[in-house]
């Protein structure tokens, strides 16, 4: 398959504000795909080369990718930084100097898919001496034989600026109306992601065996459950109505929660988002190897601080000493962990999955075995909201943020991927003030003035919108930040700028700088209120308004365990909005 095809589809991707519009650019390009390219182009698609969790990267550093156009186009790199100063975009000064080439390439060779593909996998893989002139010289020969516009696209991905702004949902649809036989279709593609984490595997199984062949996809060590999430409520007589009248309560923990594969002695642990964070947790590697029973078992766990004298759980901010590549070990045994483990979706071979809820947690009783360090979660079964309350003070008092309620009707299956109403977040109540956190996706931002001058004087946050797979925003928050916040902020977002309004943002104001929803911040504030101004669940409280929170603030806390797709939802506001006048009126 010509690389150029898609080179094509990026640009005209790019081009549109218009999400509808973007479906049809890529259900375009994936008809165009030939079965054995599928895979790649999915993944090249997401500017990767494997899913997350592989933890394969490309990997070239913006100064050697200068070094490799440098020598593709027969400029000299100062030239080319010197360009790069004024377009910002390392892909366009590519596209404009190979327009204009010095050198001759005789004989040039098409690109093709297949051949960007794999001249990129040995770039991602070289590794040891001479590795860093070995990835130059790989990435220099594919710009050698490019064209601008492929040029343009190969630069962006491998530096990880590929902006195209193309979610996972996105490819899902594509894929469904291309592959499926319409949109309808997309419930048994999902399904298939949630359980597996790789869109490329999905797309080779519809496009060999059809939407047919994907009804059977399985569960698959090594290959991480999308997680299941939980909506949000105020009180324990809401919770109890919602979830039939009975449910079994947890301690919700202020931890990390991780997904844990053991086959044998091998253990793999996975974050919230997929990634691979088994070199951060040897000492979880230890405890699952001695106190997991089974041979072959996928369970979830939060890992929680704790000090080992006292058994006093710690705050989540310890276990970020413990995000680190140097010194592991030493940080394991100054910032000590406890597992408190949840759910089980896999164990020697059957799937758990499809399981209620009750099922699942009888199973995990039954296969680990408890001590200091390894437990389940604190629970109780009850139909009594007093009784729910009480809990939800001891958890409090015990340093947790709250209680998660679950289901215990035949149908609380581990709905993965998904938000529902199986599970419900029971947290801090809310008063007429704002004194619970929400997490929120930076989408914008304003110029600073004053002392702010020459960085972002405020962001512009957003909610998400799970049923519209949309960003609506919900403030402009412009306080909570220290210098280093201000100095770094810009840095992080860099990678995500973009030229216009991002298709699956829904904003009235029109911010100086617009970015790809991909970071979350924790945030707090004053209260939530009605607002003509944001887009958050407009026109659902009242015509005309929408729900902002006023006077936000920045917790300090970055969600950097968080995807979008993981923020605060646009029900949950709803939810604290109501709860919020219920509190004022009584």
């Amino acid at each position: 398959m010509k690389y150029w095809l898609v080179a094509e589809a990026y640009e005209k991707i790019e081009q549109t504000s218009k999400r509808l519009e973007m479906t049809d650019y890529l259900v375009d390009l994936l008809k165009k795909t030939p079965k054995s390219a599928i895979e790649k182009v999915v993944y090249l698609t997401q500017g990767k080369l494997y899913p997350d969790f592989t933890g394969i990267e490309i990997g070239i550093a913006e100064k050697l990718a200068v070094k490799a156009v440098a020598k593709a186009t027969g400029r000299s790199e100062a030239e080319i930084e010197e360009d790069l100063k004024n377009t910002g975009d390392l892909g366009e000064t590519a596209q404009k100097f190979l327009e204009k080439k010095r050198q001759v390439t005789f004989f040039p060779q098409p690109l093709t898919v297949e051949r960007v593909y794999e001249t990129l996998d040995k770039i991602a893989r070289a590794s040891g001496p001479g590795s860093m002139d070995q990835k130059i010289n790989l990435l220099a020969g594919l710009l050698a034989d490019a064209k601008p516009k492929e040029a343009k696209y190969i630069i962006r991905t491998v530096t990880g600026s590929l902006r195209l702004g193309i979610a996972d949902m996105t490819v899902l649809d594509a894929l469904a109306i291309a592959y499926g036989g319409g949109k309808d279709s997309r419930v048994i593609l999902e399904r298939a992601y949630n359980v597996s984490s790789d869109l490329g595997k999905v797309a080779k199984n519809v496009v060999e065996a059809g939407i047919e062949g994907l009804k059977n996809f399985k569960v698959s060590l090594g290959e991480p459950i999308r997680p299941m999430a939980a909506e949000r409520l105020s009180s324990p007589e809401e919770i109890l109505e919602k979830l039939g009248g009975r449910c079994i309560a947890e301690y919700k923990y202020d931890g990390e929660r991780i997904q844990i594969h053991k086959n044998g002695g091998d253990v793999i642990l996975f974050s919230r988002r997929l990634e691979n964070i088994t070199n951060q947790y040897p000492d979880v590697v230890s405890l699952v190897r001695e106190n997991v029973v089974p041979d072959k078992v996928i369970m979830e766990a939060e890992c929680v601080a704790v000090n080992l004298e006292t058994g006093e759980l710690r705050p989540f901010q310890e276990l970020m000493h413990r995000r680190r590549k140097h010194g592991i070990r030493e940080a394991a045994t100054e910032y000590p962990i406890a597992l408190f483990l949840f759910d089980v979706l896999y164990v020697d071979g059957e799937d758990l999955t499809v399981q209620p809820y009750p099922v699942r947690h009888d199973v995990l009783k039954k296969i680990i075995t408890r001590n200091d360090r390894v437990q389940i979660a604190k629970y109780i079964i009850t139909d009594d909201p007093k009784e729910l309350e009480l809990f939800f003070e001891e958890a409090i008092e015990n340093g947790c943020e709250g209680l998660v309620c679950k289901s215990l009707s035949e149908s609380s299956v581990y709905q993965a991927g998904s938000r529902g109403w199986l599970w419900i977040k029971y947290k801090r109540d809310y008063k007429s003030e704002m004194t619970d956190t929400v997490d929120l996706v930076v989408v914008g931002a304003f110029h600073g003035r004053g002392k702010r001058a020459g960085t972002y004087g405020a962001l512009l946050l957003s909610a998400y919108d799970a049923k519209n797979d949309v960003f609506p925003t919900v403030c402009k928050c412009g306080s909570g930040f220290t210098d280093e916040d201000l100095e770094k902020i810009p840095q992080m977002m860099e990678p995500y700028k973009i030229p216009h309004r991002h298709p699956r943002v829904q904003s009235k104001l029109e911010a100086d700088v617009w970015f790809e929803p991909k970071i979350v911040l924790e945030t707090i504030g004053a209260e939530i209120t009605l607002s003509p101004v944001h887009t958050c669940a407009m026109n659902i409280i009242r015509e005309e308004s929408g729900l902002a929170i006023r006077f936000p603030r920045f917790t300090g806390r970055y969600r950097t365990d968080k995807s979008a797709e993981d923020a605060t939802t646009v029900e949950e506001i709803i939810e604290m909005y109501k709860s919020q006048l219920k509190t004022t009126q009584t």
